[in-house]
């Protein structure tokens, strides 16, 4: 079956089901328009499909050594489905066919793990491959000491100063595609393609962000009290503002049991609308914003050997003021059907072999910029 037929079905189904629709909406009037409608296409379905068809070299009464399941769901349609009323049936033509999936050639997805870590942290474009930022240091002011009448006054520590330097790098990717595939499939393979790369892009800067977070020494959590001194005491006053809890599935479970001395859950929905985070935890006094991570990006850290880390990540603090991303080139993604890649037995030759080569890059640098803006806990995993 040809590609204009096969698109011809696709408009059958949806009109089937728009027909449906308005009719149980009691929309009568355009659903007897979308029927007539329906009816058109099925005719023209009909005309193009006997077109194909004709064969004059194959006896009338000759059958075809293998059919394939487009094949019969196309003979059904010539006839109304007349013969598909139920969708268990023996064969396909008994009515298994009329369930679309099985004719589909649209990309299905399984539901996936998708989360970008660069909403918590802070980003800063940058036109240099290299560069610094200068930052006051931290100091505790002791303030001035008494001075006699006339008596010499003594000297005061002045501010001090550091730098955080950046340095660009480029991360890059291709993936190379028939040009048989783009121009014959019906799926939107070109989109398909380039939203692959995008997610990549953003795997690449949760890979970046939680390499970071790593260069920070694991606190051992035991419960609930670690996680409030890790707020109340390690961060304290500073980073009150900006505090959050960000763990994973494994987290949230954990978290979703405790309650408080009057049997009252401590995890609630957060009723700010302009909040960005959708739950926050009772923590003493205070109630602190929770972001839930999937496990398969933050993943529960298992000992590899007896002494290493292991437990329920839980970063705690504010990722803006901890970790910054230098943005040398957001996402950029180009084609060609010229160019050619690597070498000996994996060079390609788009123009020599036919392909298209769909190609991401993006360049830039993720630095810690401010290491006691966060308490990196793991909490211990029950037996």
């Amino acid at each position: 079956m040809n590609k204009e037929l096969r698109d011809l079905l696709d408009q059958i189904n949806e009109k089937k089901a728009q027909v449906k629709s308005l009719a149980l909406e009691n929309k009568i009037e355009e659903a007897e328009t979308a029927k007539a409608e329906l009816q058109a296409l099925q005719a023209k379905f009909d005309l193009l499909k006997d077109v194909e068809d004709e064969t004059p070299d194959v006896a009338e009464n000759a059958k075809p050594a293998a059919t394939d399941a487009i094949h019969e769901f196309a003979e059904a349609a010539r006839h109304r489905f007349q013969n598909m009323n139920k969708e268990g049936g023996a064969t396909g033509v008994d009515g298994g066919y009329t369930v679309p999936e099985d004719i589909q050639t649209r990309i299905n997805r399984f539901r996936e793990a998708e989360f970008g870590l660069q909403s918590l942290v802070s980003t800063e474009p940058v036109n240099t491959m290299a560069g610094a930022r200068t930052y006051l240091t931290k100091a505790q002011h002791t303030g001035f000491s008494s001075v006699a009448e006339a008596a010499a006054i003594g000297k005061k520590d002045g501010p001090q100063f550091e730098r955080v330097e950046y340095s660009i790098t480029k991360y890059a990717g291709y993936l190379p595609v028939t040009n048989e595939l783009l121009a014959d499939s019906d799926a939107a393979i070109s989109n398909l393609l380039i939203e692959w790369l995008g997610k990549e892009d953003v795997a690449t800067r949760n890979k970046l962000i939680l390499a970071a977070v790593a260069e920070k020494t694991a606190t051992a959590l035991t419960g609930l009290d670690d996680i409030k001194n890790a707020i109340n005491v390690t961060l304290g006053q500073a980073y009150a503002g900006g505090v959050a809890i960000v763990t994973n599935d494994d987290g949230l479970q954990y978290l979703d049991t405790l309650k408080d001395e009057n049997k009252r859950y401590l995890l609630s929905p957060d009723i700010n609308p302009d909040s960005p985070f959708s739950m926050t935890l009772a923590v003493g006094a205070r109630r602190i914003p929770l972001v839930v991570v999937p496990n398969a990006i933050l993943p529960t850290v298992e000992a590899a050997s007896e002494g290493d880390d292991e437990g329920i990540p839980f970063i705690i603090g504010d990722l803006k003021e901890y970790v910054r991303i230098f943005d040398r080139q957001q996402l950029s993604i180009m084609t060609s059907n010229v160019a050619a890649v690597g070498s000996g037995a994996n060079a390609l030759n788009a123009f020599e072999q036919d392909l298209t080569l769909f190609r991401g890059i993006t360049r830039l640098d993720a630095e810690v910029v401010d290491e006691d803006a966060i308490v990196y806990g793991l909490l211990a995993v029950g037996e």
